[in-house]
């Protein structure tokens, strides 16, 4: 959900005459408040030039700073820093503490936007150390590291802040900082399961924000309320509110959070059964998420695509779309200050076993003989590389190579799958091509974990009689032998269309004498791995 940094700042008296620097800027923010975004740029652009020519320092650093402010909005990262990085030193020069934290401030809400929070906190903190003795400003940066805390997860410590926020911005009677704070709080519910006070939360804000005449914070309001509509299964309300805060986004020209509100959007017509809305609606998020470098927010509309192709049986765009939410979250997850990132990737790997698992019954569906194989196979797979003791990641290779082993058989003809009589050289050639085809068909899914190399080999032998590539010894991956061996094991106990199936006794003893098909290793792994015959 996005969230509002503070970073209001003084206002600063115009004066009679000439239209000043003052004046410009008093006009600039009277514009902002009503949502009149391209006229706000330029008269603060036009203020910053006259105060440059006429040597109003303290004008020209909050007119850099706000300017700043309306950059970020628009997704203009680098030129949104280089003014704050102007204010700062405009503000220092002249020393005006007040003046160089303001710019602080709202240097930290920046690199907030753009995913930085150790830098963030950095800036925030020497903020209040120049200006937390004024009561208006300590209620901003409270408010700000009230946000980052809520990011990281640690919400007890954001309550925390945003009541300090609250109860600054109510002795200075500023509405407008109130607005900021009850949305936040409405957002720290809504994480806590807290929805009822989460409504009321919302509903503040937004009477305040129009107040005060802050549409972007309305926007947001809505937005987010209708994510936490979406939790309720409150389909109508959510896509209500969701399509109102787009209309306003557009208008304010704010790209960033209109990705949020299309994924909700999205997210409202997969949960009510249309997918081609819905399916519509989250490439436009992923799209928007992308060009304005909100990789949260690409992460988030790349994982609710990647579901509606799961409920559409689609499950090779599943997987295209969960790997690229889990990029984007590994992405974020390298950094250690962003810790609520390890539930997301939890979530997502729970997601790519259900989208992988529902892939390999697919598969045995078409091929009745193989009936649940796949399961078994990975069942078993896993508990031999456990007895090798291999670690969580090669584990989770194994599981859900061991699903999708045999994808390559959707290119076999169902004849040949079904063929009761042994198969002539040639139709045994065509089926020996299932592991190519496999890979193949995995080839534009980049898996987290180095699943591909099970599908091409787990026919090959140590000793270079298997297939499709005739490896020898190690030249096979370890996680492609341990499902070959658990793979030979399954189909001998299980038998095949033309084949009887043995007893676990017999299947072992005869895969003893071709033991020369496996390591050592691997072969006394299985062993002891796979239940004693009974």
């Amino acid at each position: 959900m996005p969230s509002p940094g503070d970073v209001d700042g003084p206002v600063l008296e115009a004066t009679p005459g000439p239209r000043s620097a003052a004046d410009l800027l008093q006009e600039a923010r009277a514009r902002e408040r009503g949502g009149r975004i391209p006229e706000a740029i330029v008269d603060y652009e036009t203020a910053i030039d006259t105060a440059q020519g006429t040597g109003e320092p303290a004008v020209l650093a909050e007119a850099l700073r706000r300017l700043a402010i309306l950059r970020q909005q628009r997704d203009e990262s680098i030129q949104a820093r280089e003014l704050c990085d102007r204010s700062y030193e405009v503000a220092r020069a002249i020393g005006d503490d007040g003046l160089a934290a303001e710019a602080l401030n709202t240097l930290g809400g920046l690199h907030l936007a753009t995913g930085s929070p150790a830098e963030a906190r950095l800036a925030f903190v020497r903020a209040l150390e120049l200006g937390g003795s004024r009561r208006d400003l300590s209620a901003r940066v409270h408010q700000n590291l009230g946000i980052l805390a809520n990011i990281q997860g640690d919400l007890e410590e954001a309550i925390a802040r945003y009541e300090r926020s609250l109860a600054a911005y109510r002795d200075c009677g500023d509405e407008h900082g109130c607005a900021i704070t009850y949305h936040n709080l409405g957002m720290v519910s809504a994480d806590r399961g807290l929805f009822a006070a989460a409504d009321t939360y919302f509903r503040e804000s937004r009477v305040l924000a129009g107040r005060t005449g802050d549409a972007y914070l309305q926007g947001l309001c809505l937005v987010n309320r209708a994510e936490m509509d979406v939790t309720r299964q409150r389909f109508e309300n959510a896509r209500q509110d969701a399509e109102a805060s787009l209309a306003l986004f557009d208008r304010l020209g704010a790209r960033g959070p209109k990705a949020d509100a299309y994924r909700v959007i999205g997210t409202v017509y997969r949960e009510t059964g249309r997918p081609a809305l819905a399916e519509s609606r989250l490439h436009a998020a992923i799209d928007l998420a992308a060009t304005t470098g909100s990789v949260l927010s690409e992460a988030e509309a790349s994982r609710e695509l990647a579901l509606l192709y799961q409920t559409m049986g689609r499950n090779q765009d599943a997987l295209t779309f969960l790997n690229r939410a889990y990029r984007l979250f590994r992405r974020l997850d390298a950094r250690v200050d962003l810790v609520h990132v390890g539930g997301k990737m939890a979530a997502l790997e729970g997601a790519y076993r259900a989208v992988v698992r529902e892939w390999g019954r697919s598969i045995e569906s078409a091929d009745s003989s193989t009936f649940t194989h796949c399961e078994r196979v990975a069942r078993s797979a896993v508990a031999v590389a456990r007895a090798l003791g291999l670690d969580d990641q090669a584990e989770t290779a194994i599981l859900l190579g061991a699903y999708l082993h045999d994808v390559g058989k959707v290119r076999v003809p169902h004849e040949l799958l079904h063929k009761s009589d042994p198969l002539t050289p040639a139709e045994m050639a065509i089926v020996q091509m299932h592991p190519v085809w496999g890979v193949e068909l995995l080839a534009g899914i980049e898996f987290p974990w180095d699943m591909k190399p099970i599908v091409r080999w787990h026919h090959e032998h140590c000793d270079g009689s298997g297939y499709p590539d005739r490896l020898q010894g190690d030249e096979i991956p370890l996680a492609a032998q341990i499902v070959g061996i658990v793979d030979t094991y399954d189909l001998l106990t299980t038998g095949r269309c033309n084949e009887r199936s043995r007893s676990p006794a017999e299947a072992i003893a005869r895969m003893t004498a071709s033991r020369r098909w496996w390591s050592d290793r691997v072969f006394e792994a299985f062993i002891a791995a796979v239940p004693p015959p009974g």
